[in-house]
């Protein structure tokens, strides 16, 4: 078999940047060092660029999350007085939907890859030093690779529950859960997160009863309640139970599934569920074979540290994305791997410093924010104004029959500026952006006001909430108080 057909391109024996790993940071960063005239290497296991967000994480999830938005939509036209017959599940036709939405982005990425004469090595890489890592290639031979620069881009792994992994099939992380290996009678949540939440609302839209279970007071730990509080009831709805204060103390196998004890306020004793799905959170994969011989340092959590650059420790090696920090989040990582081009190639004052970076749950409903939010500004004692518009003065809300979301706007109350965003909502991931906009341009509410909005959207509630500021919104009656 010849190189070209195990997947990766002639080895070079030097580069003038190589990224070791090919996740939407790295190939972001590959990409646009090519674009900057550099001389560039990709080193990943996998055929084409992706990661782990491609093959086994967000672009996945989310074309479930699609077919389980279809599923939900379909029951909601009854209230529309269009009446749709149960949904009959092709599972195997479902995976190869996924599948091939996952091959399709991923193949896609490796043509560009080629126009763009990236050099790709198919392979895990471990450090010999500053300038030199050692390649083990797919097809078992080694070989070696100097470069002027590295890019570290290798992303995190799901977390495990500390003393409570078993070896069972019926056990299952995020991966495991994308694969769609059946759909369980009854499926356990461990893990009140965005992964949990997204991965359980697939299961109970395809027909599994799903229970989450959650060791802290409220689900999404750290957002904002008043969103998360109108995702907490739709939530309710359609899982058979939601424990809250409540954790996993034991787990074994059974004959008919694994056996849960718990201990909390939502639920103590035992259970019988047909799978488990530990979705507790992510660690980054920072545990590189050689590491240890350069100069990076890595933290008691496990990240690298670098500096406002993406910069090491190591003046020749840049870490970016969810190995170098908090949010693991995809869009962080791609423009943190822009950064670190720049300051490769040379360009003065770099620094990733965004104003804000979104974060989106894709449930149903969406949540989304960006910038400050309330909790934040209680625990920093900073005095904010929160401009309110409820989707039930929306007329495409009303319109959608979806009128339990919100929109809310941090203000600065001394200068008007737009602080924060947050949404909860149908879309609200594609609406959050402006929100970001307005942030990183240092508007204030007067600019989102004064922004014409087309009627009837759901981006209107973003300008109406501005208007709420001001007590002059069109749709709702909330004088501003002197």
């Amino acid at each position: 078999m010849g190189i070209a057909e195990l997947g990766f391109d002639t080895m070079p024996k030097s580069t003038q940047l190589v990224v070791v790993g090919a996740g939407p940071g790295g190939y972001a960063a590959a990409f646009y060092a090519a674009d900057r005239g550099m001389r560039v290497t990709l080193v990943d296991p996998e055929k084409n660029p992706g990661g782990v967000c491609v093959y086994r994480g967000c672009i996945p999830s989310k074309a479930l999350l699609h077919v389980a938005d279809v599923i939900t939509e379909s029951a909601h036209a009854a209230d529309f007085g269009v009446t749709f017959g149960k949904p009959t599940i092709d599972l195997d036709k479902l995976r190869e939907f996924k599948n091939n939405v996952v091959n399709q982005l991923t193949s896609g990425a490796g043509q560009i890859r080629k126009l763009r004469k990236v050099e790709h090595v198919q392979g895990m890489a471990a450090f010999r030093d500053a300038r030199t890592l050692d390649i083990e290639k797919i097809d078992g031979t080694k070989d070696t690779l100097t470069f002027d620069h590295c890019i570290i881009a290798t992303g995190s792994r799901p977390a495990t529950v500390p003393g409570l992994s078993i070896e069972s099939p019926r056990l299952m992380d995020s991966t495991g859960a994308l694969d769609l290996p059946d759909l369980p009678k009854s499926l356990l949540v461990v893990g009140g997160g965005y992964i949990g939440l997204e991965l359980g609302s697939v299961y109970a839209a395809l027909g599994s009863r799903v229970t989450v279970v959650e060791m802290t007071g409220g689900l999404l730990p750290g957002a904002d309640r008043d969103l998360v509080n109108i995702l907490a009831k739709r939530i309710e709805k359609i899982c058979d139970a939601v424990w809250l204060n409540t954790k996993v103390t034991a787990m074994k196998e059974v004959k008919n599934g694994i056996a849960v004890t718990f201990e909390g306020e939502g639920k103590s004793g035992d259970q019988i569920f047909d799978r488990v799905l530990v979705s507790i959170g992510r660690k980054p994969n920072s545990a590189i074979p050689g590491l240890d011989k350069t100069k990076v340092r890595i933290d008691k959590r496990g990240f690298i540290v670098v500096d406002e650059s993406r910069r090491t420790a190591e003046s020749t090696i840049y870490a970016i994305g969810d190995v170098a920090g908090e949010p693991m989040l995809a869009h962080k990582a791609s423009h943190e791997g822009r950064a670190a081009v720049d300051a490769i190639a040379g360009d003065k004052n770099v620094a990733f410093a965004p104003a804000a970076i979104p974060a989106v749950v894709f449930t149903d409903p969406e949540i989304a924010w960006a910038g400050l939010t309330e909790t934040e500004a209680e625990k920093q004692g900073r005095k904010i104004t929160v401009a309110k518009f409820p989707w039930g003065a929306s007329g495409r809300a009303i319109s959608l029959g979806r009128t339990d979301g919100v929109t809310k706007l941090i203000i600065d109350p001394e200068t008007e500026r737009v602080l924060g965003v947050g949404i909860c909502g149908p879309s609200a991931g594609e609406l959050i952006s402006e929100g970001v906009l307005a942030i990183e341009m240092g508007a204030i509410a007067k600019d989102v006001a004064l922004t014409i909005h087309p009627h009837p959207t759901l981006s209107e509630t973003i300008m109406e909430a501005a208007e709420v500021f001001y007590g002059h919104a069109t749709h709702v009656y909330r004088p501003k108080r002197s």
